[in-house]
């Protein structure tokens, strides 16, 4: 499908979304972006870009001006909860690397380039519903009782993505049992550019440092029986966190007592999409498959969507055709990375015991004898590459 000229309305300014209106640009589309805030402010909290993400940014010509705000990450560390010990230290490559970044800082770089392509991003955006008919273009209703069309629609607008409930069957999300804690805390050094994980019976900590090593970003899990409603915004005491982390080691205790601000979600496990597209409109990133944490893979997989779709679009004569090729291509990647996901938190939590000694115990003879080994399992996911087809 000849893409140049073609008028494409995404829905939702993260960065699935401007990466899906700069991929379609870049092809001769005219893109414009509705977003529901008022601005593209900073929000959310660090992300890492791993080498599957980069390889998309890269072929952008994105690659060197994250690099110039982010951090590259040299080691993924497991540590025991109690003292903080190593268990297990695993290198990671360098080119193309595992980048630490904060969201915003992203969405800041995506937004620019957009605008450089002549991209519109429309702020103030809210849509409530959408509405598909056979042969009839998309139609949105907008918070304030206005509706536009749209000659195709791509859903990039989250969770509770408004495209999917039209594309879609209705989505069932399940709590997982798990809420998640994230913070930021300021650092007067510069650590070193590694992730640690802090690995405890029923819970654990990941944390990494952002923006030249200036501050600290923390994201803390807990199991629990207590439901905890979705979404990233909502505010806790930061007492309540430092509680449920009163045994891990001085290191974490000491973060847990200095901040100031926090923030709960709870983890609810999404199935997949069955179908991604219908009558002129197609989801992609977390509206399409949601994924737990666990594997820090919601932005790589929105970045790698983004330009499968923009791809399978050029390739076919009709957007359904596009849009189906697209599916095609991704429907099986992404559901094995969620899986991939639901799996790393069982092993972040095993309880005081046998169990947890023998696995500690395996994961130590390989930071002493093969300590690459545990990626390379993860081959099939870092070692993707979707912009050579």
């Amino acid at each position: 499908m000849v893409l140049v000229g073609r008028e494409i309305t995404v829905l939702g300014a993260g960065i699935g979304g401007l990466c899906a209106a700069i991929c379609l640009a870049a092809r001769g589309a005219r893109v414009t972006v509705l977003e529901q805030a008022d601005e593209i402010r900073e929000v959310g909290a660090g992300i890492q870009i791993s080498p599957n993400g980069m390889h998309v940014l890269n072929a952008l010509g994105l690659g060197d001006r994250l690099s110039a705000m982010a951090m590259q990450s040299r080691a993924v560390v497991l540590r025991d909860f109690a003292d903080g010990r190593e268990v297990l230290r695993m290198p990671l490559p360098e080119s193309p690397g595992f980048m630490l970044t904060h969201r915003a800082d992203l969405i800041t770089l995506l937004a620019e380039a957009a605008r450089e392509l002549e991209v519109a991003i429309e702020l103030g955006c809210k849509v409530d519903s959408v509405t598909l008919s056979p042969g009839m273009a998309p139609s949105l209703k907008l918070a304030g009782g206005q509706t536009r069309s749209a000659e195709l629609l791509v859903g990039a607008d989250g969770l509770h993505s408004q495209v999917r409930k039209a594309v879609d069957k209705p989505a069932k999300p399940f709590f997982t049992g798990q809420v998640a804690w994230r913070m930021i805390l300021p650092q007067t050094h510069a650590p070193d550019p590694e992730a640690s994980v802090f690995m405890g019976p029923g819970r654990h900590v990941v944390s990494y440092p952002l923006r030249e090593g200036t501050v600290r970003n923390i994201v803390a899990v807990e199991e629990r029986d207590r439901w905890t409603a979705e979404g990233w915004t909502q505010p806790d005491d930061p007492m309540r966190v430092a509680r449920a982390f009163a045994s891990f080691a001085p290191q974490v205790r000491n973060w847990m007592k200095a901040a100031q601000e926090v923030h709960v979600w709870g983890l609810f496990r999404h199935e997949v999409a069955q179908s991604w597209y219908r009558d002129g409109a197609v989801i992609l990133g977390d509206a399409a498959h949601p994924t737990l944490p666990f594997l820090a893979q919601g932005a790589n997989m929105a970045l790698e969507d983004a330009w499968v779709l923009t791809d399978s679009l050029a390739r076919e004569e009709s957007a359904e055709a596009g849009f189906a090729l697209y599916e095609a291509r991704r429907a099986a990647r992404v559901t094995k990375t969620v899986q991939a996901a639901n799996s790393n938190a069982r092993a972040y939590h095993l309880p005081q015991g046998p169990v947890r000694s023998m696995a500690h115990a395996g994961l130590s003879l390989l930071n002493r004898f093969a300590p690459h080994l545990p990626l390379r399992k993860f081959d099939w996911l870092y070692g993707e590459d979707v912009t050579k087809g």
